[in-house]
């Protein structure tokens, strides 16, 4: 693929064969991988479902070019265009399955392209990272442990975001209330192959350093009033517990002039893994009934 600065490649891996329903899977990070989204294995091939495994320039799989210049929402739309482009996909079959930093990408992608666009899903993303850092400060914050988030806050002051003691911190008192609703030593496979992956000269720089809100590039994106504008049938996935405010992403799904709403009561931001029986069958109701136009 090319970019500005010059050509790069990026990992792709196709599962099955359907010549209707086509499903190109967003991470999240950015800066993460497709490897958190492995759970598809287990319920898109026997419906038949065609899907690929994508990462994004700068994550593990593709390759890592350290140029911040490249950390740029609009060159990440023309990157997913292009892989659009390469695997042969069209507006008769296109899905985009976006999660979190995915979920951008996908708002982002059909704001431009959504002529190539079957279809949408937004997975555990709000469409405003200022109503989310508002969510986080008035909703998230005030229930954690607040001798926890006194001290999260005192490393994130310090910008000491490897020390040992604050990623725990995070991890006991955030994260599995929040982002995966299991005990740590519980947490799949998959999930600990992504964090181990993650590329932080992606994701700092671009979200900032902690779930806890965003800071970085992308904190005034904001997308609220241009949600009307995506004509294209649209899931939005939204969880109870997520870090995200599920009745913002309700309201959302009413916001697209063919938006559905799928609400995991039990899911968080991985309802992938936390609550997944109905955040699959959600996404492959949703794919069938649209794919059958």
């Amino acid at each position: 693929m090319s970019t500005p600065v010059g050509d790069f490649k990026v990992w792709t891996k196709r599962v099955g064969n359907n010549p209707k329903i086509k499903l190109l899977l967003l991470h999240g990070g950015p800066g993460s991988t497709h490897e958190y989204f492995e759970p598809f294995d287990s319920y898109l091939p026997q419906e038949g479902i065609e899907y690929y495994y994508y990462d994004q320039l700068g994550s593990y799989y593709s390759d890592q070019p350290n140029i911040p210049s490249l950390l740029d929402t609009d060159r990440f739309v023309e990157e997913v265009e292009q892989v659009r482009i390469a695997l042969g996909l069209g507006a008769d079959n296109f899905y985009i399955l976006g999660h979190s930093w995915g979920g951008i990408l996908g708002i982002e992608y059909a704001l431009k392209y959504q002529h190539n666009l079957k279809g949408l899903i937004i997975s555990n993303m709000m469409a405003s990272i200022p109503a989310y850092n508002e969510y986080a400060t008035n909703v998230i914050m005030p229930n954690l442990n607040q001798e926890a988030l006194a001290k999260i806050k005192a490393y994130e002051a310090a910008e000491d975001y490897t020390n040992e003691e604050y990623q725990a911190l995070l991890l006991n008192h955030h994260y599995v209330k929040h982002v995966l609703r299991m005990p740590p030593e519980k947490w799949p496979d998959p999930v600990n192959r992504s964090f181990k992956h993650l590329n932080p000269e992606v994701y700092i720089p671009m979200q900032g350093p902690s779930e806890l809100g965003a800071s970085g590039l992308l904190v005034e994106w904001d997308r609220t009033a241009d949600l009307k504008d995506i004509k294209v049938p649209t899931l939005v996935i939204g969880a109870e517990y997520d870090t995200m405010d599920p009745k913002h992403m309700e309201w959302m799904s009413n916001e697209f002039p063919k938006g559905q709403y799928l609400y995991s009561p039990n899911g968080s931001h991985w309802a992938i893994f936390d609550d997944q029986k109905i955040y699959m069958q959600g996404v492959i109701s949703f794919l069938k009934e649209t794919g059958a136009d």
